[in-house]
């Protein structure tokens, strides 16, 4: 079938009937997601002549959105569906076969990139002399263009500012984050090789590779999203991909005050903290916000100093401007050329850094940080995953002996105490905003225990609203830190009023 053959059955199909009605879809959407309610009239034999190629996808994906919603079966909607998606293949075959192998040319700028292929793309269309309108060749113009150079059916959610997660189970399942809680969506991949196209576009962007040999990969968009994919045979159902979204400007410290994350009285403690130049650990669980306080906690660094950050992939948006970053780099082919964690954190400190940020500790790299912090690079930072403030001393001291190193866990633990002087912990609740819970003072041994005093903890006492959110916050303990001495020694201001027990928010 040609390609206008196929473009005239997807305009003259019969308007989908559900149960003896015409349905007729809201413009705008395509039936998207909070979608206005659908309108429906009876049906009538009047001949109302070929209907607009975007009113028709309108009406196709608001009739199958319906159907679906009633457990019913749409008729003719299948048929245009997939006249629709068989127009896109040819289209996109052919402009493969055009352009080749120049649209993995890493010599072509982005920019460069998206203009030679959308040039190709409108001569592969007016060629084949097909009657569409501009609106209709612009759409089907774009669409093609997120299936070639973007995520295809995922591009929607990149660009949509309130999605924070997007989770692909398998091709026919996707899942996004918005507000802290998982919604499943419509979006279906047509196929898993559109999937494994889309995963391959992503990692092969920063140098990475996936295959049978090596069916799992941390990769990044260019906003600095972290991504998260693996293939057969490690994943049963097929292909799966996570993607961690960043928005385009950094949280700041307003704004996390202002979403209930924490307090002033805690923002003026993080801050006296990191001008003193102590160790700060973030923990918490995945997707607690770990990384976005770890930048926050950075933007307090003053602007003189040289910092080094190092990450598996890197999500770090530090504001300043003397700041190298280093990434990690997975094994080549033959398994050999990698270059870990812990061999940049060993490199940093040849690196003159007057602050060493690691974006998370999760191995042997633990032993040379918490070297570092004792040896006169003070006021690192980095994360690690636990789910309380006492679980991250645990969590330190178990990845401390993954380093091969034969040493009596007393050693170790006295290495913690002294190297780490603050934890501050995150915890997603229930109704899925992110709260920094503890701000939890690293005192020092007793015995053999790592000694820990809260500073600031969560008061879950005040209950939730009727929309299920909890009114608690962050109160002082009304212990006072052993470090506030220190900030006194180097002239570092802090209101001692913030420690007063239970004190309300200002």
């Amino acid at each position: 079938m040609s390609l206008s053959d196929r473009l005239n059955e997807l305009r003259l199909a019969q308007t989908p009937v559900v149960e003896g009605r015409v349905v007729s879809a809201p413009s705008g959407n395509g039936g998207r997601e909070n979608s206005r309610p659908e309108q429906t009239t009876e049906a009538t034999s009047d001949d109302q002549g070929p209907t607009p190629l975007s009113r028709r996808l309108e009406e196709i994906a608001a009739a199958e959105a319906e159907a679906r919603k009633a457990g019913l079966q749409t008729a003719g909607s299948l048929a245009s569906s997939q006249a629709l998606s068989a127009l896109k293949e040819d289209v996109t075959r052919e402009l493969y076969e055009r352009v080749g192998s120049r649209i993995t040319d890493t010599a072509l700028g982005e920019a460069e990139l998206h203009t030679f292929v959308r040039g190709e793309l409108r001569s592969v269309v007016s060629e084949q002399q097909v009657p569409l309108s501009a609106s209709e060749r612009d759409r089907l113009i774009n669409e093609i263009m997120d299936d070639v150079l973007g995520l295809g059916p995922l591009q929607r959610y990149i660009e949509d500012e309130s999605v924070t997660e997007i989770m692909v189970n398998r091709a026919d399942q996707v899942y996004i984050e918005r507000a802290g809680k998982l919604n499943l969506t419509d979006t279906r991949f047509t196929s898993e090789d559109q999937l494994r196209r889309v995963i391959d576009r992503i990692v092969s962007r920063v140098g990475r590779r996936i295959d049978e040999s090596s069916p799992l990969v941390d990769a990044r968009l260019a906003d600095g999203s972290r991504v998260n994919a693996i293939i057969p045979p490690l994943a049963v159902n097929g292909a799966a991909l996570t993607i961690r979204k960043f928005g385009h400007e950094a949280l700041t410290v307003q704004k996390l005050i202002e979403l209930g994350s924490m307090t002033p009285e805690m923002t003026e403690l993080l801050r006296a903290c990191v001008q003193a130049r102590l160790n700060i650990i973030v923990s918490g669980g995945t997707g607690t916000g770990k990384t976005t306080l770890l930048n926050v906690l950075s933007s307090f660094i003053p602007y003189d100093e040289r910092i080094v950050t190092i990450e598996d992939a890197v999500e770090l948006q530090l504001q300043q401007e003397h700041v190298v970053r280093l990434e990690s780099r997975p094994p080549n082919i033959e398994g050999n050329g990698a270059i870990t964690i812990r061999d940049l954190v060993r490199n940093s400190l040849r690196m003159r850094p007057d602050r060493i940020v690691v974006g998370e500790v999760r191995g042997g790299e633990t032993l040379d940080m918490l070297q570092a912090m004792n040896t006169g690079h003070d006021g690192s930072l980095s994360t690690v995953h636990a789910n309380t403030p006492r679980d991250a001393i645990s969590r330190l001291e178990t990845l401390v002996l993954m380093a091969g190193m034969d040493l009596p866990l007393r050693a170790v633990r006295e290495q913690v105490s002294s190297a780490v002087n603050l934890i501050v912990h995150l915890t997603r609740l229930r109704d899925g905003t992110r709260r920094v819970t503890h701000l939890t003072e690293v005192q020092g041994m007793e015995g053999d225990i790592v000694t820990l005093q809260d500073a600031f903890v969560f008061d879950y006492g005040a209950g939730v609203d009727e929309h299920g959110r909890f009114l608690g916050h962050p109160v002082s303990t009304g212990i006072r830190p052993r470090f506030v001495e220190h900030f006194r020694d180097l002239g570092i201001p802090i209101d001692d009023r913030i420690f007063h027990a239970n004190l309300s928010r200002r």
